[in-house]
This record gives C-alpha cells, structure tokens and sequence, in this order.
C-alpha cells in the first residue's frame, strides 16, 4: 500500500519513516513537513494511506484533508488526544498519540489491513454494480429529506466540497456523500471532464470557452457558471474538442 508521512517534526518523521522499514506491505513514497509541501505531493502521487499530524504551524491535518480531490485512508499521529473524535469524521484507521511505539504502530497497521481485506470482499460482491453509467442514464440522489431522480445528461457540473460533491443540474443541487473521484469512475467519459481538482464539467454544457491568464481556460456553463480548466488539463481538453 503506497503511503506519504505528513509531520511537522523532523525527529517523528524520521522516527516513523524508521519503523515503517519494518512493514514491507507499506511502500512509503515521501514525507512532508508542512501541509502546503504535502498538498501537490499527494495529488500527484496519490497514495492510499496518509500519516497524518494535526497540529501543524499555520496549518492543520484537517483543513489539509478538506483541500484534496479524494478521500485516503488516515492513519492520524499527534501528540493531542483532544482531536479524537474529530479525526474519525474521516476514513481514520487509527489515532496514534505521540510517542508512537513499534508495538502501537504494529497494532494501526494491522488494523489497516483487516479493514482493506473487508472492503475488497465488498468490492467483489458488487463489483457488476458499478459500470459506467451512459449519458441517459438517471440516477437517484437522497439529500437529506430530499430526494431526486437525476438524469446524467441534466448534470452541468460535479464540485467537490470536502468529504461530499454537490451535482449541479437543471436549476437545483443535491449533496452526495462520495469523492469526486469516485464519482468521476461512473461517469461516461466522452461527455464528463475533469477540469481541475474540485470540478468536474458536462462538455454538453459548455456555452463558451476563453485562455485564462494562468494558462488554462475559462469554460462559461448554460447555466452562466464560470471554471477555471488547469493548465495540466487544458491540453487534453483542446483534444478532446479539437477535429
């Protein structure tokens, strides 16, 4: 399992990045000391696992977690036991409370992966549920009290907001309890697009496109939304559109 050490301290990162030489089934990719270092790392690398400090200068673990485009495991280390019941508002495997032990590290991990084990049996037995859906597929979306049969097609854009999505479609949004990434693997590819870290756009939707002064572009939606397209992305997107 791939995995990137988020910690502020040089000693407890040195000291977890030791001790996990000890678990071969833990590839660890890299380590940061602050969450602006860790933020572009984990997009690019996209690890699985996270070990995660919370109590960091300017920034914490959470408001780390509340920026990325998907949901990894969290292994949380912090040397405040206050944070605990916050933490599990997160796929959290474990709280460890520094000074981390080998013995108490052992445990997390092990916890780690009887939970990986349970979630692939889980995937196997519905795995034939979860083909891409076609763009005239409709969906059903309870929100709160709410709830809506939602055809793709009425999508104009996906958001992702924390631990959530919103689906903007028609003249209404829902809140769905799903990563944008794991929203985008349903989607039909030929209609849907990625156009950064948060959004995911109906290419059917788009009314007007623009350069942007960072090098990407600005997509105007039906709707009059305005989203910025990554540079990263802007290439295949002119690709994408492109004869």
């Amino acid at each position: 399992m791939k995995a990137i050490i988020v910690e502020d301290s040089r000693l407890a990162r040195e000291g977890l990045t030791r001790m996990l030489t000890q678990f071969t089934e833990i590839e660890l990719l890299g380590a940061a000391d602050h969450p602006k270092q860790a933020l572009p790392l984990i997009e690019e690398m996209k690890p699985e696992l996270l070990f995660l400090d919370i109590h960091m200068p300017g920034e914490d673990g959470f408001e780390l977690l509340a920026k990325l485009s998907y949901q990894p495991t969290i292994i949380f280390t912090t040397a405040y036991s206050e944070y605990a019941i916050r933490s599990f508002e997160f796929d959290t495997i474990d709280y460890l409370v520094k000074p981390i032990s080998q013995e108490r590290l052992a445990q997390a991990i092990k916890k780690l992966f009887n939970k990986s084990g349970e979630n692939q049996e889980t995937k196997g037995s519905i795995e034939t549920n979860k083909a891409r859906l076609e763009i005239n597929s409709k969906i059903f979306v309870k929100d709160g009290e709410k709830c809506h049969l939602v055809s793709l097609d009425a999508i104009r854009y996906i958001e992702s907001c924390k631990n959530y999505v919103q689906l903007f479609f028609d003249n209404q949004r829902a809140y769905v309890k799903k990563s944008l990434n794991t929203i985008e693997e349903r989607l039909p590819t030929e209609y849907f697009f990625r156009a950064n870290r948060q959004h995911i756009i109906n290419l059917q939707a788009i009314k007007s496109i623009e350069e942007s002064m960072q090098q990407g572009y600005l997509v105007t939606l039906n709707n009059g939304k305005v989203l910025e397209i990554s540079r990263r992305n802007a290439i295949e997107l002119k690709e994408r559109l492109s004869f």
